[in-house]
């Protein structure tokens, strides 16, 4: 044998030997980070830290809570656009990702930037008065405040739960209504209940023990179908204002160009953690109904989502500027 010929077996050799070598590296080989798009205690950030538990215990790998909140998720977005799209860094937001493109005139990133993983959960967005209000129903509480001030509370400007409010009250009712935004859901509520506004509008689970406790009556879903939580609270549709949905979901994206494999063990991995009983009975306890699916579907709800509150955007002409 020719030494020309030695030196190429023995290089293929070594080339063979060397993506053997790195095939066996198995994915993940290190911790695993979450940003979360939101201060601790929100949504985002409990979901975050139920399935990040999980799933470090799956994959033998700390999985690491980053909360990165601000400018309404648009800081922790712009975090993970701009990480490097190895798999070992995903973000953790809400329905604002698909608001924010439309409501901000630079949110700081673009869903482009993105690649869906996994829809988890959503809860659908409700508005509720105090139990001292004399409207038992969406429809006289439109009669009750037509022709005076109607002021409204949510967790802040720009929120889903703010265009809902903004474009319920005033586009399709007709009412003279007042945003009145507060730092967070729970001063939101606490206003509503002392009487300081006169509506509420807010994801359902913050509100649900409320609203179980007498302290405020539900006064519309938003949302295509009722909740068994609160059967007794008409959807926006029962109540004659159209079809309209607000939910409050919650999504797992990596950067783009994160290898597909890698997109697909990750989506595996989360549906099967939403799917063990123990997570959907927590869930479903606190208002979220659980969703699995594949990367493909969340794409094409995103779409949906990112479609329609651009409409909504434009029909209230809310816009942030920063």
């Amino acid at each position: 044998m020719s030494k020309g010929l030695i030196k190429t077996v023995t290089l293929l050799v070594l080339i063979f030997s060397l993506g053997a070598r790195a095939q066996s590296i198995e994915y993940p080989s290190k911790p695993i980070r979450l940003v979360v798009a939101f201060a601790a205690g929100g949504i985002a950030d409990m979901m975050a830290r139920l399935v990040g538990a999980k799933l470090s215990a799956k994959l033998g790998q700390p999985v690491l809570i980053d909360n990165k909140a601000g400018a309404g998720g648009n800081i922790g977005a712009k975090v993970v656009a701009q990480a490097e799209p190895d798999g070992y860094t995903f973000l953790v937001t809400t329905a604002a990702f698909a608001v924010n493109p439309s409501l901000y005139k630079s949110p700081g990133y673009n869903i482009s930037e993105f690649m869906p993983v996994a829809l988890t959960a959503s809860t659908p967005n409700i508005f509720a008065v105090s139990s001292g209000n004399p409207a038992n129903s969406l429809q006289e509480l439109a009669k009750n405040f037509k022709g005076r001030p109607l002021t409204y509370s949510t967790a802040g400007i720009g929120s889903s739960s703010h265009l809902t409010a903004q474009y319920i009250f005033v586009n399709v009712m007709g009412l003279d209504a007042t945003h009145i935004p507060y730092q967070g859901g729970a001063p939101a509520i606490n206003a509503a209940v002392a009487g300081h506004v006169d509506v509420v509008s807010v994801s359902m689970p913050a509100v649900m023990s409320n609203i179980l406790g007498g302290k405020l009556k539900g006064m519309g879903l938003a949302s295509l179908k009722r909740v068994d939580a609160l059967a007794n609270t008409a959807t926006i549709a029962e109540s004659g204002y159209g079809d309209y949905e607000d939910r409050s979901w919650i999504g797992f994206f990596a950067p783009a160009k994160t290898p597909p494999e890698v997109i697909r063990k990750i989506n595996a991995e989360i549906n099967d953690i939403i799917s063990q009983a123990d997570t959907k009975e927590k869930l479903i306890s606190v208002g979220f109904e659980p969703y699995t699916g594949t990367p493909v579907e969340f794409s094409q709800y995103l779409k949906l989502e990112t479609a329609k509150w651009a409409q909504i955007v434009k029909s209230t002409k809310i816009t942030l500027n920063d």
